[in-house]
């Protein structure tokens, strides 16, 4: 995801992509334990996208 595409939605948007992100992170967390998962560069994109929506969010939230 972009931070042009974070940048434009709106806050709503951005809490349930913060909550989708954060289920989807626990989610593979728990597949690198078992060993099942396939694509582990996807744990680091995923904690980067949440970076992203947190500062969205924060640079919303002061304006």
């Amino acid at each position: 995801m972009k931070a042009t595409e974070i940048k434009n939605m709106p806050v709503d948007e951005l809490n349930a992509k913060l909550d989708s992100l954060k289920e989807e992170l626990f989610a593979l967390r728990f597949q690198l334990a078992a060993n099942q998962l396939e694509n582990t560069a996807r744990i680091k994109a995923v904690k980067k996208d949440i970076a992203r929506v947190k500062t969205a969010l924060r640079l919303s939230a002061q304006q």
